[in-house]
């Protein structure tokens, strides 16, 4: 069984890198796009679909922002299992920051050079929502295209999707990126962060595991 699996924003695989997974199971990574001028999700969704191959039964497996595009993906090429790892079901699972940002579009009308990872403001805000005490950090996130930060967040604050009874959702109960009491998870990964799948990856393997059978 193929898995297709989609990283999170701006990061590459390094973060699932200490993941277990059956021995029947052959992962394929999609990486991230550029987004084009003005591209509209739906577009961008599809060019990444481009890459799985649905001739055959297949799973998807997405972490963080890649946990909504799976799920974008399932409309287009339809899995036989969808797991998201620090992600949400439906819009109305974002936190108050999140839903701030949709209100106020805030997200769209910030300059791309906020988004320069010299910047010493997206240093400090990335480190504070994902895990400040983790030294390694930067070493997850190496898709630093400015265009492509911006119109991820845009996208992320702007998501509207009707919840995949399906879908299995696998959270960290620490994480304030999606924060767990706005979520009901199938699977709860104690003092787990938002980069649980890197630092608590053998409880994460385990389920896997069960999962993908």
């Amino acid at each position: 069984m193929k898995i297709y699996v989609v990283s999170g924003l701006g990061a590459d695989f390094k973060v699932l890198e200490r993941l277990e997974f059956p021995e029947n199971c052959e992962l394929v990574f999609i990486d991230w796009l550029i987004p084009e001028k003005n591209e509209p999700f739906h577009s961008y969704v599809a060019r990444m679909a481009e890459k799985v191959d649905d001739s055959e039964p297949f799973c998807l497996l997405g972490y963080s922002f890649g946990g909504i595009m799976v799920q974008e993906i399932n409309k287009l090429k339809p899995a036989q299992k969808v797991v998201i790892l620090g992600s949400i079901k439906s819009d109305k699972e974002k936190s108050k920051f999140i839903k701030t940002g949709e209100i106020t579009k805030l997200p769209r009308i910030l300059p791309v050079g906020m988004f320069n990872d010299k910047a010493a403001n997206v240093y400090s805000v990335v480190r504070k929502l994902f895990d400040p005490k983790n030294p390694r950090i930067l070493e997850y996130f190496r898709v630093r295209d400015p265009y492509y930060l911006k119109w991820s967040v845009e996208k992320v604050s702007e998501w509207k999707f009707e919840e995949t009874p399906e879908v299995i959702q696998i959270l960290g109960d620490k994480d304030i990126v999606f924060p767990i009491k706005y979520s009901k998870p199938d699977y709860i990964i104690k003092g787990g962060t938002h980069l649980f799948p890197a630092t608590k990856y053998k409880e994460v393997s385990k389920i896997l595991k069960e999962v993908f059978v």
